[in-house]
């Protein structure tokens, strides 16, 4: 009895460390993380009525909850003002919502590890006019996996994520997650500007 419950625990133990990452190089797409945030800048996320349902409740309080983005793909973009990599491709995912947000996509930047008004400052310097939120422990990005930033999660519309960008996102990079998210097919994980089929 004692060798069966410990076994129990082991498998059980061996799931609860199986991280996104690891599903994902399975050709599994796993749940996405919940969390609750609150809102850095509202932004826009566009005007279907999903989208302004989201516009409305979950940015109207001023806290962001990753349920009230099930029914939309949505591209979630961890990064912050210092990183370099980050200023890269904020023009990039700028062009991006501008081009697959009217096609449905929700675009959201997680900003971490950052100043509240260095982050501000971020945001009006690029222009970005996608919602940003803001973790301020960095328990999100340990609940995904995240090791660094920028890092970039694709999730389709039921909430699953079907791929994973390391590094800054390129255009290419950007389209080819974007396409994951909107069919729920999985991509995997990729490197930032090096996409391998």
């Amino acid at each position: 009895m004692a060798f069966i419950a410990l076994l129990a625990y082991g498998l059980t133990a061996t799931e609860a460390e199986t991280t996104v990452d690891d599903s994902l190089a399975q050709g599994i797409a796993p749940e996405a993380p919940m969390f609750s945030l609150p809102v850095l800048t509202s932004g826009s996320v566009g005007r279907d009525a999903h989208r302004t349902e989201i516009q409305r409740e979950a940015l109207g309080d001023g806290q962001l909850e990753s349920s009230e983005l099930r029914g939309a793909p949505y591209v979630l973009n961890f990064w912050a003002s210092w990183c370099d990599p980050c200023r890269t491709e904020a023009p990039v995912l700028e062009q991006g919502w501008s081009r697959f947000g009217p096609q449905g996509v929700v675009f959201v930047g997680l900003n971490m590890q950052d100043l509240s008004d260095d982050a501000k400052a971020f945001v009006s310097e690029y222009e970005i006019r996608f919602p940003t939120i803001r973790d301020p422990s960095s328990a999100v990005a340990d609940d995904f996996g995240a090791v660094g930033i920028p890092e970039t999660y694709f999730v389709d519309k039921r909430g699953r994520v079907t791929a994973h960008t390391i590094g800054a996102l390129t255009p290419r990079d950007l389209a080819a997650g974007v396409h994951s998210a909107r069919t729920g097919k999985v991509l995997g994980v990729e490197r930032g500007g090096a996409i391998r089929r």
